[in-house]
């Protein structure tokens, strides 16, 4: 059976918030503005997504 995954897309800078955010977003696998990453869902994600909500966008369901 295939993992469920889910992308998400870098759509704000984290200059200017906190360190921790920013360790969150690379944590994320996201090095750039705009830049999309395939992730599996998993709830330390999706915490991880949530911590960063107002930095990024959940594209779509990949699977």
């Amino acid at each position: 059976m295939a993992k469920k995954t889910f992308k998400i897309r870098q759509v704000k800078s984290g200059i200017g918030y906190p360190k921790d955010q920013k360790l969150t977003l690379r944590g994320l696998g996201l090095r750039r503005m705009h830049q999309v990453v395939e992730l599996e869902d998993t709830p330390s994600t999706r915490g991880m997504v949530n911590k960063v909500r107002h930095l990024v966008v959940v594209e779509a369901d990949a699977s």
